[in-house]
């Protein structure tokens, strides 16, 4: 059992435990299965579970857990992922590396790929004060064309419309809340991420182009002081430069089905080398925040470098968290009362 663990198969641990409890139904032990369940659903990475597994839980992680996830109700006074989003990242990196040490190579692509969701809102957290929050976001965009039909403004239609559900999604009811969160919320980091690279705050060719930006920014981004905007700006470029990298391209085929398109290690390797050097070139104005003191590589990484990257964009050092390696410690604190056999 302990080798399992070590080995952060939850999954197998939780499955154990419950051919266990049916010889011998003791408190440690359904405790210990109660925890390789929670485990084994937080390695699946469902944020809007974190907080009902949290809640069945007094361990001193549960918190941590919570504030990983996304508020269950709109008007939440416990705001999770929507108030800061460095819990989530630091839980994504663990979730990665132990993806790495179980050997799946498709489940460390969808990890690569999650972690892009959300990074020009993790970008912008130092900003706003919050990630990208709809309860809060209108007191910093209001009387802007945000979410607005401004010819002005260059949001697609489908980004004009995230951004107008973005300003009622906790207005409302729960369905349409939880609409939001399914259906729009990643693509709200879209919306903003064009708002934070335009034509005000840094000329072309000083920085690598990436795809939409803003000729005509509004006052919410133009009323920050100018030094404060190129560090947004170069945040936002870093996270569209890895949302467009090759690493994340692999989601887009694995799997395909009919035995063709699972990345083999090789290939996930292969990819993270050719998305590094694209992260790590220089900019023509010095300001790539991958050469910054803060982006320094945590230290065993199955991908080695991605927690510099998380921490370049949000400005702050984030790295691989203990979350579940201490719900493993805590089953086998958990079985350490029960027969031995157990553990064997």
């Amino acid at each position: 059992m302990r080798a399992l663990l070590d080995g952060c198969w939850y999954d197998a641990v939780a499955g154990l435990l419950a051919v266990g409890l049916e010889h011998d139904a003791s408190p440690d032990l359904v405790h210990a299965r109660d925890l390789a369940m929670a485990a084994r659903r937080v390695l699946d990475l469902d944020g809007e579970d974190f907080g009902e597994i949290a809640s069945a839980f007094t361990d001193p992680w549960a918190p941590r857990l919570a504030a990983s996830g996304f508020p269950a109700e709109p008007r939440d006074p416990v705001r999770g992922a929507l108030g800061s989003l460095v819990p989530l990242y630091e839980l994504m990196l663990e979730v990665l590396d132990v993806r790495a040490v179980r050997r799946e190579p498709v489940q460390v692509v969808v990890t690569a790929h999650l972690i892009g969701e959300y990074l020009p809102q993790l970008a912008w957290e130092s900003t706003l004060g919050h990630a990208g929050d709809p309860l809060r976001l209108e007191d910093f965009v209001g009387g802007s064309r945000w979410g607005t039909e401004d010819p002005a403004c260059p949001h697609s239609s489908a980004l004009r419309s995230t951004a107008r559900r973005a300003l009622h999604a906790c207005s409302g009811d729960l369905a349409g809340y939880t609409s939001y969160l399914d259906r729009f919320h990643s693509r709200q980091g879209d919306a903003l991420a064009v708002c934070a690279v335009n034509a005000a705050t840094v000329g072309p060719g000083e920085r690598p182009d990436v795809a939409d930006w803003c000729p005509t920014p509004c006052g919410f981004v133009t009323s920050l002081p100018l030094e404060q905007r190129r560090g947004l700006d170069a945040r936002v470029r870093l996270a569209r430069l890895y949302v467009e990298s090759p690493l994340v391209a692999l989601r887009h085929h694995a799997p395909v089905g009919h035995f063709f398109g699972v990345p083999s290690t090789a290939e996930i390797s292969e990819a993270w080398l050719l998305t590094w050097e694209k992260l790590s070139a220089p900019w023509s104005d010095g300001a790539n925040p991958l050469a910054e003191p803060l982006a320094r590589a945590a230290g065993h990484e199955a991908l080695p470098g991605m927690s510099a990257l998380v921490s370049a964009v949000a400005g702050r050092p984030v790295v691989p968290g203990r979350l579940l390696h201490d719900i493993a410690d805590d089953v086998a604190r958990a079985l350490a009362g029960t027969d031995r056999e157990v553990l064997a």
